[in-house]
């Protein structure tokens, strides 16, 4: 019998990923005015990961190069990165957090540890594992 789109796992996982993305932002906005849960996400990735260009970071956050490109020029123009030109490679750029950056950094952290502790409250590591392994076996499915 054919199952309706709420009945089945894949509802269940997007509504899970939305009801926290709604949630982690309802808490970034107590401490951001001018911070969404993406421009987190690529904050927290370019302050950890120098290193890496707009293309990688659209990967990790499933974003369009374009959309990675406007939200760092968002997190640059409201004080929280700073850019220069690359060394060796002068189609690149180096972005590091500035003062305003570093200090917004550590309160992000802080809430986004505290985000995940609240969402994975009562659900036990072994539970966590199971369906990090679930999740694995469904993109491998579908990647074949």
């Amino acid at each position: 019998m054919f199952k309706l789109p709420n009945e089945v796992i894949f509802y269940l996982i997007e509504r899970a990923i939305k009801e926290y993305r709604q949630f982690a932002q309802k808490q970034f906005n107590k401490a951001f005015t001018d911070i969404t849960v993406d421009q987190a996400m690529i904050f927290v990735l370019i302050a950890n990961n120098p290193n890496l260009n707009q293309e990688e970071i659209g990967q990790i956050v499933f974003k369009e190069k374009a959309s990675v490109t406007r939200m760092i020029e968002l997190l640059r123009k409201n004080g929280y990165l700073k850019r220069s030109i690359h060394e060796t490679d002068r189609r690149r750029f180096i972005l590091l957090p500035t003062d305003k950056g570093e200090i917004a950094l550590e309160n992000l952290i802080s809430i986004i540890e505290k985000n995940r502790s609240i969402a994975l409250e009562g659900i036990s590591e072994e539970d966590q594992m199971h369906l990090k392994t679930t999740l694995q076996s469904l993109i491998k499915n579908c990647n074949q």
